[in-house]
């Protein structure tokens, strides 16, 4: 849908989500991520039956994503009907609403300055907002570590991720990608509630994830420690469960030399994890050195797109 205005106005329309993103951030009122999360926790009580779970997550997951969707598809095709610019705002609007490079930093850098002040109740707050591990006792240590892994594990999940279906697929792509990977975080956990339940949304969360998680931790590699972050990816990421999150987190962890992994604690219990990276344990300062690592990733990827969409308009 989108490659039928050509790779020069993907180009464009990338770089405009982009930057509307990072210039306005998350919508502080009336943000449609918040009304779909709603949605699927009304869903998930309604239809999270013990007896034919499985079943009844696939079909929560088509009540939830599906409709947005198409919805978005139908806007595009009646704009396509007016004018070119009407659809080249709603694909820019589709990606601004489904990317969240600034609002990572906006989550994430404010546990930073807490911890940089030595004030422990607030990072352990603020840490609790974006992380599902127990942050009542942790340290700075444990804070710091927790904010890098997120970061990290989302500049996948919220930004390249979201890229990467975007130039495929367009902003429907990019929605849907979104979606996907916000009922996995809901719906996603190993625990007895959500195992079979969540379990199709885990999937196609998963092989949405495949090759953009890959991209990523390459970009990760290439703009860090590159012999480290491929070597920790190598060695690391096949012990982890999830397919997705075990390469980018270890090459990240690589990419800025830091040692993350390792036990975490969970709803009361202590959870052995896998090593992440290699070389010093993360320290506060390094939350801030992750997001670059993730604004590093996104600039790369969409001067790459810029290039060719460039190219290709010099050549055509």
């Amino acid at each position: 849908m989108l490659m039928a205005l050509g790779m020069p106005v993907v180009a464009l329309l990338v770089v405009a989500g982009v930057l509307l993103d990072l210039v306005l951030g998350e919508a502080r009122r009336w943000h449609p991520l918040v009304g779909f999360g709603n949605l699927a926790n009304a869903l998930e009580r309604r239809l999270n039956k013990p007896d034919r779970s499985i079943l009844c997550g696939a079909l929560a997951w088509l009540l939830a994503v599906l409709p947005p969707v198409i919805a978005a598809i139908w806007l595009i095709r009646i704009a396509a009907s007016y004018s070119f610019w009407m659809v080249a705002l709603l694909h820019v609007l589709l990606l601004y609403f489904s990317i969240g490079l600034r609002s990572l930093r906006d989550h994430l850098l404010p546990i930073a300055t807490a911890l940089a002040a030595q004030d422990l109740p607030l990072a352990r707050a603020l840490t609790a907002r974006i992380v599902s591990r127990d942050t009542a006792d942790a340290s700075a240590a444990d804070l710091a570590k927790a904010g890098v892994e997120s970061l990290l594990e989302n500049g996948n999940d919220a930004v390249f991720g979201t890229l990467f279906w975007f130039v495929i697929a367009g902003g429907p792509g990019a929605l849907l990608f979104r979606l996907a990977n916000t009922l996995d975080a809901m719906w996603g956990y190993r625990t007895p509630r959500y195992l079979r339940f969540g379990r199709v949304a885990a999937r196609i969360d998963d092989g949405l994830n495949w090759l953009p998680a890959r991209l990523t931790a390459l970009s990760y590699a290439l703009l860090g420690n590159t012999a480290n972050a491929l070597w920790c990816w190598r060695t690391q990421a096949p012990a982890w469960s999830s397919p997705n999150a075990g390469p980018v987190m270890s090459a990240g962890a690589g990419a800025l030399g830091l040692a993350l992994g390792g036990a975490a604690r969970y709803d009361g219990e202590i959870e052995s994890r896998p090593a992440l990276g290699r070389g010093e344990p993360a320290a506060g300062r390094d939350i801030a050195r992750a997001w670059h690592l993730v604004l590093g990733t996104c600039a790369l990827w969409t001067g790459v797109i810029g290039l060719i969409g460039f190219l290709l308009w010099l050549k055509g």
